[in-house]
């Protein structure tokens, strides 16, 4: 079964991310699809496993095998987190919306620091280009921006809310450039400094529910295996 078969066929959940999603689209925004396929369990008794992510075959499209979306959930990846919580659902079949009724259980206070690593990361990259051009990628500017104030509101409220909400009009502002970068520095630092307070009383357990997603992705997989038949064996 090809990695293209496997996201038309076996996908469980699929969902519109990116600027769609966080309420910050504009007329020439793209539409990055996000998905997880359930790939069937006879696959995993081959010596040759199957993908545990494929690229495509779409434009803008990327799926997560199951157990590795549920692998980077529980670590509280910001990109598979944001993901469950996307109000652009597309598919979501029987698996699919067991999946979204777990999404609490992934939560944890393990938010802070994944989150704040990856914008560390991404602010890094932002003061490279402002050293070498004079200015930085405006956009990232703005996505760094967003994902900062929903890990401090995260944090506060133990909810993850993508939609940026009254929030969309500074943020294009910044995107267009029409924001100093010393502002968005400033803006950046606040944003740090809230979701640092907001984890000494966040509401957040601090480690996610693994033995409930644990027994979710077991008992998909003993389903698949009675469903789906075993493959005949490739001879040479």
């Amino acid at each position: 079964m090809t990695p293209e078969e496997l996201v038309h066929e076996h996908t469980v959940y699929a969902c519109v991310m990116g600027s769609r999603a966080f309420g910050l689209a504009t007329g020439d925004s793209d539409i990055d699809r996000r998905g997880v396929f359930l790939a069937p369990t006879p696959l995993f008794w081959r010596f040759e496993k199957p993908p545990t992510h494929v690229d495509g075959p779409a434009a803008e499209q990327f799926s997560w095998e199951l157990e590795r979306f549920c692998e980077l959930a529980l670590r509280n990846n910001p990109n598979v987190l944001e993901c469950l919580h996307s109000p652009l659902v597309e598919h979501a079949d029987a698996t699919g919306r067991e999946l979204l009724a777990l999404r609490d259980a992934f939560l944890s206070r393990h938010a802070h620091g994944t989150f704040v690593r990856y914008a560390a990361g991404q602010r890094r990259k932002l003061d490279a280009d402002v050293r070498q051009y004079g200015a930085p990628r405006w956009k990232h500017a703005m996505h760094l921006l967003r994902l900062l104030a929903s890990c401090r509101d995260l944090l506060r409220t133990g909810e993850l809310r993508i939609d940026v909400g009254d929030d969309r009009e500074r943020l294009l502002a910044v995107k267009r450039g029409e924001v100093s970068w010393a502002e968005a520095e400033t803006w950046m630092n606040r944003l740090q400094d809230e979701a640092d307070r907001a984890l000494e009383t966040s509401p957040l357990p601090a480690e996610p529910d693994r033995a409930l997603v644990e027994d979710f992705l077991l008992r998909t997989r003993r389903a698949s295996a009675l469903r789906d038949p075993l493959p005949l064996a490739r001879t040479a």
